[in-house]
C-alpha cells in the first residue's frame, strides 16, 4: 500500500484519475497532523526526480521506493471490493520490477564508476582517437573489479541491515512498550530488495559529481600557471599562526583531491541518508550499517587490487571507498 511521502502514513490511493489520464487530482494525507498531498512526485517528470535524488530529498526516495507503480483510483469505476487481492498482486509485481530496476540501474552506474576510475588510472593517450587493446583491457578489468566490489558492498550492507533491524526491535521490546515506536508505513512495506536499490539511488549524487570532475578536471598547467604552487608559495601572514596557514594550504588545488572528497565524504553521507530513509532507524545504527558494508568492500578491493590496477598504483583503492 502506498504511503505519504511526508509522514509515512498509509493511504489507499495517491491520486484519482477522472475521464482521461491527464485529468487527475492528488490525494490528501489522512493523517490529521499532516494533511499534505500524499505524494506530489506523482506529477513530476524524470528530470525533477533525478535532480531531487542528487539533492538527497527524503520525499523522492519514498516515492521511488514505496509508491511508484501503484494504480490510481478510477473516479468512474468501483474497484474497492477487489482491493485486498489486487494489493498482493501489485506487491509481487513491484518486487520483480524492483529487482529489474536494480539490475538495469546497477549495470549503468557500475559502468560509469568504472569509466571514472579508468580516467584516473589510464596513461595519457598519444593523440590517436583509435582505441587499442592496451586501452580497452584495463577498462574491462576495472569494470569487472567494480562489479565484484559493488556486489560485496551491497551484500554487506543488506545483511547488516537485516541484523540491525532485528537488533533494534529486540532492544525496543526489552525496554518496554513505552519505547516501542509507532508503526510506520516504511517499516510495514520494507523489503530487503529496497536496500540495494536505495544504495544505487543515493550513489547518483556521488557519481554525477565525479563524472563532472573526470570530464572537466581543472588543470593549472593548461592555462599557463605551471609554476604556480598556490598558497604554499605565499609566506604565512604575521597575524596568522603557522598552524592556520598549514590548514589553509590544504585547500590549495594541488593538495585538495576533490574526487576523493566527493567519493568518500559525500558518498558516505549520501548512503547513510538513503539508508536512514528506508530503514527508518536511528542514524547511529545506519552508520554502523554503512561502516560494515565499507569494511567488506575494502577487503574485497584490497584482494582485487593487484589484478585490477596493475601498473596503476593505489588509485583503484583510493577510489573504491563508497
Amino acid at each position: 500500500m502506498p504511503i505519504c511521502t511526508t509522514c509515512t502514513e498509509f493511504i489507499p490511493y495517491l491520486y484519482t484519475v477522472y475521464e482521461s489520464a491527464d485529468n487527475l487530482r492528488l490525494e490528501q494525507c489522512p493523517n490529521p497532523k499532516c494533511r499534505k498531498f500524499a505524494d506530489p512526485y506523482v506529477e513530476s517528470d524524470d528530470l525533477v526526480l533525478f535532480m531531487d535524488l542528487i539533492l538527497l530529498k527524503r520525499g523522492v526516495f519514498r516515492h521511488l521506493l514505496f509508491n511508484r507503480g501503484y494504480p490510481p483510483r478510477q473516479a468512474l469505476t468501483r474497484e474497492m471490493e477487489k482491493k485486498p487481492a489486487k494489493l498482493e498482486v501489485i506487491r509481487t509485481e513491484r518486487e520483480f520490477k524492483r529487482w529489474e530496476t536494480i539490475l538495469r540501474l546497477g549495470a549503468s552506474l557500475i559502468f560509469v564508476d568504472a569509466f571514472i576510475r579508468w580516467c584516473h588510472i589510464r596513461s595519457p593517450l598519444d593523440g590517436s582517437s583509435t582505441w587499442t587493446k592496451d586501452e580497452v583491457e584495463p577498462l574491462m578489468r576495472i569494470f569487472g573489479g567494480c562489479i565484484i566490489e559493488t556486489l560485496a558492498f551491497h551484500a554487506g550492507v543488506t545483511i547488516t541491515s537485516a541484523v540491525m533491524l532485528q537488533l533494534v526491535d529486540l532492544i525496543h521490546r526489552q525496554l518496554g512498550p513505552a519505547f516501542i515506536p509507532r508503526s510506520s508505513g516504511v517499516k510495514a512495506e520494507f523489503r530487503l530488495s529496497h536496500v540495494p536499490l536505495t544504495l544505487l539511488f543515493s550513489s547518483l549524487t556521488k557519481l554525477f559529481l565525479l563524472l563532472m570532475l573526470a570530464l572537466w578536471k581543472p588543470s593549472l598547467s593548461s592555462i599557463g600557471y605551471s609554476n604556480y604552487s598556490g598558497l604554499n608559495d605565499v609566506p604565512p601572514p604575521s597575524r596568522l599562526p603557522a598552524v592556520v596557514h598549514s590548514a589553509l594550504s590544504l585547500l590549495d588545488d594541488e593538495n585538495l583531491d576533490r574526487g576523493w572528497i566527493v567519493r568518500n565524504v559525500l558518498g558516505g553521507m549520501a548512503a547513510g541518508f538513503g539508508l536512514r530513509v528506508v530503514l527508518d532507524i536511528n542514524p547511529f545504527f545506519t552508520t554502523i550499517v554503512v561502516v560494515a558494508g565499507w569494511a567488506v568492500k575494502t577487503y574485497v578491493a584490497n584482494y582485487l587490487h593487484p589484478w585490477v590496477s596493475s601498473g596503476g598504483g593505489d588509485v583503484f583503492l583510493a577510489y573504491s571507498i563508497p
